[in-house]
């Protein structure tokens, strides 16, 4: 048959990605290349000596170390509010999910202020901590706690549906043939949960990297101790160094994007795996 096409249930394809593509490019692609452009305006030396001064690769290690450790508490404490929220029923349960949505919508600088009043040392927790010698307002301590409010929300929503949708059928079945629920959770039930969580683990990760205003104020921003990246972007935007302020950006762009290319390879082959099964 000459000029035989396929024909497409829903039309209108061509359409729908060239917008598509046009406006991911507007919103994402031309920002993002700007900030390797404006660096450009540096030399190389002059690149290398801000990026590698020993004030921002502290910042660098302190953003993602913290994120890290905040995306990794966020993806064991998020499945288990999941777990709680689709599994059981009990009174204030509507109550409870409603508030794993509050740091949406709450200001990340109202979120800051009320964890420093109340981790401060003479705040309600900050008042019990200190005398056992714990500080965590002004210490990177403060900074993971900062994050993981703020990421919760992220692995909570992403492992819920996957929750609601799993077979109990198979959970039966396990039991049937003589598991012990703790072999059955991680038998039968972690491996299909395992993609969403780790897409959680990486929502909340990369939400942590780029925080500023939860942060900023629990941190105390001290240079080389609680200094993140992305208050030193700041502080150069304020000194109008443009151009530094950028090549300390796309050094933290480049080295995001790199561990979130390896964490969703690890999740397609997690995906890909469960699938051949």
């Amino acid at each position: 048959m000459k000029g035989s096409r396929k024909i497409r249930v829903l039309p209108g394809f061509g359409l729908s990605l060239g917008f598509s593509i046009f406006y991911i490019s507007l919103l994402v692609l031309i920002p993002l290349a700007a900030v390797f452009i404006k660096s450009f305006d540096l030399t190389w030396a002059q690149f290398w000596s801000t990026v590698s001064n020993p004030r921002v690769v502290a910042s660098y290690r302190i953003s993602f170390s913290t994120a890290f450790w905040a995306g990794a508490i966020n993806a064991v404490f998020g499945l288990l509010v999941a777990w709680v929220l689709v599994r059981y029923r009990f009174p204030g349960k509507g109550l409870i999910d409603s508030l794993v949505d509050i740091p949406f919508a709450l200001p990340t600088a109202v979120a800051g202020i009320a964890l420093t009043t109340i981790y401060a040392k003479n705040g309600w927790i900050g008042s019990l901590l200190d005398p056992l010698g714990i500080k965590v307002a002004y210490s990177q301590s403060g900074i993971i706690i900062a994050l993981v409010f703020i990421g919760l929300p992220f692995v909570v929503r992403t492992v819920q549906p996957v929750l609601q949708d799993l077979e109990k059928e198979r959970e039966e079945a396990a039991v049937m043939l003589g598991a012990y629920r703790l072999r059955t959770f991680i038998k039968v039930i972690l491996p299909e949960l395992l993609p969403a969580l780790l897409t959680g683990f990486a929502l909340s990760f990369a939400r942590g990297i780029g925080e500023y205003g939860s942060v900023v104020f629990i941190s105390g921003n001290m240079p080389l101790k609680t200094e993140i990246a992305p208050l030193l972007i700041m502080t150069k935007l304020e000194q109008f160094d443009y151009a530094g302020a950028t090549a300390i950006a796309a050094v933290m762009l480049t080295i995001s994007f790199i561990l979130l290319l390896l964490i969703n390879l690890l999740q397609w082959k997690m995906n890909r795996r469960t699938l051949s099964e």
